[in-house]
């Protein structure tokens, strides 16, 4: 037992190092961002295209804010404004697709994906879904009614406030990533040495094969529609190495997660703004699958021997 314990803790260590050295500096410069004229250029220059997704110019403050930072920095910028129905359903869609951009986009590049991939199918399923809902909604024309949530905007004086709340969140953000993904770790060890995940494998054999991939690609699904692409990748990570996932597969495995993953949590959080989340969660998941079952079926795997086939599915690991 100790053995599989120091063994989880070792692999969540090298997991963290590796995420930490994304998470730390981009958390530090989008923080420090935020609170000089880089945003607001931004967000300004954004505006005008708003009008094209059914979304009034104050949208682009959001949207900015929910892309570089998290969800929760722009649900805190949604309350901060005046928004009808429709617009902040069309909104909370764009960042449920896209969010986070630079630390999910760049953890789940980990895996060995593009970077350019995942953040493009993000972008672009934001914005195709934010144009077909204001094309085809025509009502949501309500004055939006918040709930209990409210924006908390921080007032920092001088350059070395800026630069300590920057470090601050960057540290804060590691540490709540090496607490999680070593607990995971060591969850994830004991299960794999008692030879439980294999038993989930095959329980999920039946929807990883619907999606066109093998089943030892599930841990991988499960880590990322659980987790999130930035918690979920250290799992993301060690299945992909123990489970020896193949290229597509991976692939695969990243575009259903890039379009819906922390499922519950990504849900969730939107309930206090007082849109309908069911719908929400529907257009995610319908849209992940359906996207999943086209690339796999033009992106056909090659011929493979069966020897090679039962190979892959051997784990390197003990086993009690």
């Amino acid at each position: 037992m100790k053995g599989t314990v120091l063994r989880g803790l070792k692999q969540g260590l090298n997991v963290t190092w590796t995420l930490g050295k994304v998470i730390f500096p981009i958390t530090l410069i989008v923080t420090i961002l935020q609170y000089t004229p880089v945003l607001p250029w931004v967000i300004d220059k954004l505006a005008p295209v708003m009008g094209l997704l059914g979304l009034s110019g104050e949208a682009a403050v959001p949207l900015v804010l929910g892309n570089a930072l998290n969800l929760y920095a722009g649900i805190a910028a949604i309350v901060s404004f005046d928004f009808t129905v429709k617009e902040v359903f069309i909104m909370a869609l764009m960042l449920s697709f896209s969010h986070n951009l630079f630390i999910e986009s760049t953890v789940a590049s980990k895996v060995g994906v593009s970077w350019w991939l995942i953040s493009g199918i993000r972008i672009g399923l934001a914005l195709i879904a934010a144009v077909i809902v204001n094309l085809l909604w025509q009502g949501g024309a309500d004055q939006a009614q918040y709930g209990m949530i409210s924006s908390s905007d921080m007032a920092l004086n001088g350059w070395g406030e800026i630069v300590f709340h920057g470090l601050q969140t960057a540290v804060i953000a590691v540490v709540q990533l090496a607490v999680i993904v070593i607990i995971l770790m060591v969850a994830m060890q004991f299960l794999r040495e008692m030879g439980l995940l294999d038993k989930f494998s095959e329980t999920l054999a039946p929807f990883t094969k619907m999606l066109g991939m093998e089943r030892n690609a599930s841990m991988t699904l499960v880590a990322g529609l659980t987790l999130g692409l930035a918690y979920g990748a250290g799992l993301m990570i060690q299945a992909v190495k123990e489970d020896h996932v193949s290229k597509r597969d991976m692939y695969l495995a990243l575009i259903f997660l890039v379009s819906c993953h922390a499922v519950v949590e990504d849900t969730v959080i939107f309930i206090p703004l007082g849109i309908p989340v069911w719908p929400l969660l529907l257009i995610r998941l319908t849209t992940a699958i359906i996207l999943t079952i086209i690339i796999a079926f033009i992106w056909q795997p090659k011929p493979q021997s069966k020897d090679r086939k039962e190979s892959e599915h051997v784990h390197t690991y003990d086993t009690f």
